[in-house]
């Protein structure tokens, strides 16, 4: 709908021309991508941070408030130093996920010379004009980054399963 410059919006106010008032552009724009890379990697943070927030405890909110903590105080030094491994597990996996998503993206993202690019269709574009040695570079260090997050996903959690048990 976006593509088309009619929307829902458009339909519900024909002829405000709100989104020019309020310099809204999302179809072919960064914040369309990042709208489209976030509705991807959303369920990564929340498949990490589903177990964290089963296992843990009410009775340490209940600890805390006892001791006189405030809810932000409770937040802060006792439910999100828990949650952090899991958070930042999350956030590197949807990371690595938007580095070579393709799918979806490349209808919003518009393809224009160095405002709209994704890497990944920069290969496919690479590989339609027979540069098989530009596409392998780029996809090489695509590769290289994506092993790099696995790394630091894998010592974050040896870091997390030492600091637990301690």
């Amino acid at each position: 709908m976006w593509a088309g410059g009619v929307g829902w919006l458009d339909q519900i106010l024909p002829g405000v021309g709100w989104k020019e008032w309020l310099g809204v552009k999302i179809a072919f724009d960064r914040p369309g991508i990042f709208i489209a890379l976030t509705f991807i990697g959303l369920p990564f943070v929340v498949r990490t941070l589903q177990p964290v927030l089963e296992e843990l405890e009410p009775e340490l909110e209940e600890a805390s408030a006892t001791l006189g903590a405030s809810r932000w105080q409770t937040m802060t030094r006792v439910i999100l130093p828990e949650l952090t491994p899991a958070l930042i597990t999350g956030f590197t996996m949807a990371f690595a996920r938007a580095l070579g998503e393709y799918g979806s993206v490349v209808f919003i993202a518009g393809n224009r010379p160095m405002h709209g690019e994704i890497t990944p269709l920069l290969i496919i574009t690479k590989l339609e004009q027979y540069d098989y040695r530009g596409a392998t570079a780029i996809a090489t260090v695509l590769l290289v980054t994506s092993f790099v997050l696995l790394l630091l996903i894998n010592l974050l959690q040896k870091w997390s399963r030492r600091h637990h048990r301690i």
